[in-house]
């Protein structure tokens, strides 16, 4: 009870004083052990643990504490010794069996499963023990790296083995049959397939809603069985003539059986599916039938056969085909969807698809006689004509929504798109009077028009670089957010626009209160933590790191969980799904930035000099020499189009902007790997060096920690270069497209090529530390030329940070988030270069008290000093005295920032009302609060870093 509690100290208290009377009691041992994990004493947990699990329990309470001990060390596979131990010492019991089974499912030991759920099936001969083995076949062949393997070996004994089950007669329920049909699918034995399927076995698959139907219509697919397929098809649409996905294959199977010249048979069916339509002629008629049906209704109207007609117009204009005019004029067929079905919010989705059948001129003509069609309240001069009820509300929006995606609001000129914006915030306003009865959790009927605004102060920022057009659009936002607090669009571009302008305190907030749940932590988590730790806010990038991380982490104990359900209630189909699932998170580029990020915001927050650096490398288990990126498999899972978008064609994300933006966030990504490793072979340096002329190249076959430090500074090196070639194409992304990396303006700071010097340096100091100070002049002249290299880079940064990050100008406010970047480029570039300057320091100290003790020996005190000590403390003291220039900044940027009075800023001519003022003057305060936060971290942590300085003197 008190583990159930969260009372873990209590739990050991009462274990203890269990054992004091029962020193032998196993389950007492082991209840102490998952409270001494809780507490985070995992060793005593671990060696208390294998005190009982040595001696092979076989009670149900000590066996099933220890699987729940071992499932929180996340060490799956001890439970499959101890089930090991008990099957063997009680080989008749199903339940240790079934548990074994289970045991390996979470490892993937699939073999193994197999021969476990046969030697179950042997002792209890139920079908679900038999099937477990089958399907544990099935993974062998899934899993198998040789593909010939799989189709020779171990699919066509699982099918064997099902088959002895046919034709036994001892086939009992539907998953059984779902397995037969998955290993006859993965053999490519389709006409075996479909003959399960149509036979009688095919009369269990009952679960799902036309399961049959949907299996024949894939496998006619396969097979390029299209005369099937099209009859299928069209049977399925006479019974529901709304089905989308049967139109689709009816229209694609028509083409095909029109390309391939198929002529009915002369005698009996068309096909074993019924009649086969196979020209234009009949499927222009049918689904003119269908419309007459529903044109008969009157009421209840069904979308799918109006929206079929515009489909094959579509495919007819692809083909070039002229029978599409007797469809009739797209305009027309459009007009007369919007009349009837208008006022549901899927009207602008479901004719947006087809907007491309009309010319641009007749665009304009569109939209007026959409518009003519609206019932809207007669205008009084000066007024705006609004809707009396939801309905009309909902058809004027579509109109607007429709006219957007037409293209129509970008041609407009700048006085035009603001009267639009005024219209469309007056009628946002109004239409809140109809949602007053709204729940906090829904949102308004007039929330689109408040971000068709937003969308329109955004287009007017972009096109005449006024910034305070995105101040008044962050107000609107704000705004919409009071009225409807779940709007998840408002949330999604206030987080865009917030850290566009380098605000990250508000963000966190917004994000959080999206309540990304499970796989939306990898697709649409990039918003996030792409600005996470560049905008000078550490803690609160750790946490949003956290987030993620948290979700990957729990994804492959979750997995294996979904895996044993699916065993357990003859789900077979969905494990490899779930397989599947996992790899593709395993090798998901979020997860690789998100480790990657977090683990070098570690080091830069926690490592000042090199001895924390090996603690927190060490502690990280970080191995510099492995590659633990799978750069050829990465999969891409970000949700490109999660913010909602009206733009034309031309102006949405193209299939090669999302090739370029993965090229870059891969680009990116390898360089932060590479400086992350170069760290952690840095720490590695420190150990005692090989005495002179004894380098070794490899021992154990992985090279020697100088060796990996050459190795990844020449790759760093290369991506550099690929990098900068990047950046020189100036690529841009939609506004609502994807987020650029941080690969452009790191290298316009010139942050990572002080970082490659940094580590540059570290390469020669080894240099020197192996060979001594008699062998390496030529060393020592490099190492003095790269402690005046680094500083000028140092200073070029620092440069590049001046300036005031909120810029008041004719009392109009403009913020400057560039130089909040490059001020953390700067804390990154110090820290890197401490961290090789107090090895340097390490190296230099011996030697220098060597040469001391020499003098004294000679008593010859007029011995030179080699001028690379002289040359060192110069740069240690040049480094301090620009680190408290840079406080100084730091402390300079703060107090003008807090000195900055909001109030007086106007926005605009013509001047907004004192809501809208009080909206706008709220996010200007989030902007400013925010840059104060990021100054008062960054200026935390280079203090931290100048304090340090103290322990570099030698």
């Amino acid at each position: 009870d008190y583990l159930d509690n969260g009372n873990n100290k209590m739990a050991i208290q009462q274990a203890d004083k269990l054992l004091k009377k029962h020193k032998d009691l196993h389950c007492a041992k082991v209840l102490k052990a998952i409270g001494l994990q809780r507490t985070g004493k995992q060793d005593e947990a671990f060696s208390l643990a294998q005190e009982v699990a040595v001696l092979e329990p076989t009670d149900d309470n000590s066996l099933q504490a220890l699987t729940i001990l071992y499932r929180e060390m996340h060490r799956p596979e001890l439970v499959t010794k101890l089930y090991e131990a008990a099957v063997k010492k009680v080989p008749s019991s199903e339940e240790y069996h079934s548990h074994l089974f289970m045991a390996y499912a979470r490892v993937g030991e699939y073999k193994k499963m197999q021969q476990a759920g046969m030697a179950l099936y042997k002792i209890v001969p139920k079908n679900p023990y038999y099937f477990w083995s089958v399907m544990s076949l099935v993974m062998q062949a899934i899993s198998a790296d040789d593909e010939k393997l799989s189709k020779t070996m171990f699919l066509p004994l699982a099918e064997r083995m099902v088959e002895k089950m046919v034709k036994e007669e001892k086939i009992e329920a539907e998953a059984e049959v779902q397995l037969y049909f998955m290993i006859l699918e993965r053999l490519g034995k389709y006409m075996e397939a479909l003959e399960v399927v149509r036979g009688q076995l095919g009369e269990k698959l009952t679960s799902e809603l036309q399961s049959r139907e949907n299996k024949c219509m894939a496998l006619y697919k396969k097979l390029d069985r299209w005369p099937e397929c099209n009859a299928l098809s069209r049977k399925l649409l006479l019974k529901n003539p709304d089905d989308w996905q049967f139109y689709l294959s009816y229209f694609d199977s028509l083409f095909h059986v029109i390309d391939e010249s198929w002529s009915p048979p002369e005698e009996g069916e068309h096909s074993v599916e019924g009649e086969v339509e196979a020209t234009v002629a009949q499927a222009i008629r049918f689904v003119e039938d269908r419309i007459c049906m529903e044109d008969g209704k009157g009421t209840r109207q069904l979308r799918g056969p109006y929206l079929a007609r515009l489909e094959l117009i579509q495919r007819l204009r692809h083909r070039s085909s002229p029978e599409e005019h007797q469809l009739g004029d797209p305009l027309e067929l459009m007009f007369q969807y919007f009349v009837k079905f208008g006022d549901k919010p899927c009207c602008i989705s479901d004719l947006k698809i087809y907007l491309d059948l009309l010319t641009p001129d007749q665009h304009v003509q569109f939209i007026n006689r959409l518009m003519e069609t609206v019932p809207l309240s007669t205008a009084v001069e000066g007024s705006v004509a609004l809707p009396a009820d939801t309905k009309a509300l909902q058809r004027h929006l579509c109109v607007v929504q429709l006219a957007r995606s037409l293209g129509l609001h970008h041609s407009m000129d700048t006085p035009h798109r603001l009267g639009l914006i005024d219209e469309l915030k007056a009628r946002y306003r109004h239409g809140l009077e109809f949602g007053k009865s709204c729940l906090k959790t829904e949102l308004q009927y007039s929330d689109m028009y408040c971000l068709l605004a937003a969308h329109l102060y955004v287009d007017l920022w972009k096109e005449t670089g006024e910034e305070w057009r995105l101040w008044q659009c962050l107000g609107l936002l704000e705004e919409g957010l009071t009225h409807s607090p779940s709007n998840a669009q408002f949330k999604l571009l206030l987080v865009l626009i917030f850290c566009g302008l380098g605000a990250f305190e508000p963000v966190v907030d917004l994000y959080s209160s999206l309540d990304a749940k499970h796989i939306q932590h990898d697709t649409i988590g990039y918003l996030l933590t792409r600005y996470a730790g560049s905008l000078g806010q550490f803690a609160a990038a750790s946490q949003s790191c956290n987030f993620s991380l948290r979700f990957f982490h729990s994804n492959q104990k979750d997995t294996s969980e979904y895996i044993i359900q699916a065993y357990k209630y003859g789900a077979f189909e969905k494990i490899p799904e779930f397989i599947a699932f996992r790899n593709r998170l395993n090798r998901s580029l979020h997860f690789a930035q998100v480790r990657t990020e977090r683990m070098l915001l570690d080091l830069f927050l926690e490592a000042n000099i090199l001895s924390s650096l090996e603690e927190n490398v060490k502690s990280m288990g970080l191995c510099p020499e492995e590659e633990d990126i799978p750069w050829a498999d990465m999969r891409d899972n970000r949700d490109l189009t999660v913010l909602t978008s009206w733009d034309p064609k031309d102006r949405q994300l193209s299939e090669e902007q999302r090739r370029l933006s993965l090229e870059e966030e891969a680009l990116w990504l390898r360089i932060r790997s590479l400086t992350l490793r170069l760290a952690g072979s840095l720490a590695g340096l420190s150990h005692p060096v090989t005495p002179k002329n004894s380098e070794k190249a490899s021992e154990n076959g992985v090279a020697s920690k100088p060796d990996t430090l050459r190795s990844l500074l020449k790759q760093l090196e290369t991506a550099l270069e690929t990098g900068r070639a990047f950046t020189e194409r100036k690529i841009q992304y939609p506004f609502l497209g994807p987020p650029s990396t941080r690969l452009s303006p790191a290298l316009a700071s010139g942050s990572c090529q002080c970082q490659a010097s940094a580590f540059h340096l570290a390469s020669d100091l080894h240099d020197l530390d192996t060979l001594g100070l008699e062998d390496t002049t030529e060393v020592q002249t490099r190492i003095g030329n790269s402690f005046k290299s680094l500083l000028a880079q140092l200073k070029e940064i620092f440069n590049k940070c001046k300036g005031d990050l909120l810029e008041v100008k004719d009392s109009r406010c403009k913020a400057m988030p560039a130089l909040l970047e490059n001020l953390v480029f700067f804390v990154e570039t110090v820290c890197v270069v401490l961290w090789v300057s107090s090895y340097c320091g390490s190296v230099l100290r011996p030697l220098k008290s060597s040469i001391q003790k020499k003098k004294k020996k000679k008593k010859d005190a007029s011995a030179t000093t080699p001028a690379v000590f002289s040359g060192y403390q110069e740069y240690t003291a040049a480094l301090q005295t620009l680190l408290s220039e840079v406080l100084d900044h730091v402390k300079g940027l703060e107090i003008a920032l807090t000195a900055l009075k909001l109030e007086g800023l106007t926005l605009e001519e013509h001047a907004l009302s004192e809501d809208e003022q009080k909206f706008t003057k709220t996010v200007m305060e989030k902007v400013q609060s925010s840059y104060l936060r990021s100054l008062q971290e960054v200026g935390e942590l280079l203090k931290k870093r100048a304090d340090t300085m103290k322990s570099l003197k030698i």
